[in-house]
């Protein structure tokens, strides 16, 4: 048979449980949000890392394209002075 003040804490030492697993929830969540803001910071590094060389990677492109279309030109004059030393008949 319990006594009247053993049934009296029951209810006290349940809702001290509950608090504690509160404050324990609340304090993984904090760390949670602590290593979410964390890996944000990295990935936004990441991210930039990215963009920076996707840039490059595009200015490289473009610097290619350009040799290319000056290669072609080159190639282009060459046929045309071979073509000229050819009408000249200098064999």
């Amino acid at each position: 048979m319990k006594t009247g003040r053993a049934v009296e804490l029951e209810p006290l030492d349940r809702l001290e449980d509950k608090v504690r697993a509160l404050v324990g929830a609340v304090e993984k969540l904090k760390a949670d949000h602590a290593e979410t803001l964390d890996q944000n910071v990295r990935l936004t590094v990441e991210v930039e890392a990215l963009q920076t060389r996707l840039a490059e990677a595009e200015n490289a492109n473009t610097e290619i394209m350009a040799l290319r279309q000056e290669r072609d030109q080159v190639r282009a004059r060459v046929a045309e002075l071979l073509d000229q030393l050819e009408a000249l008949g200098l064999e």
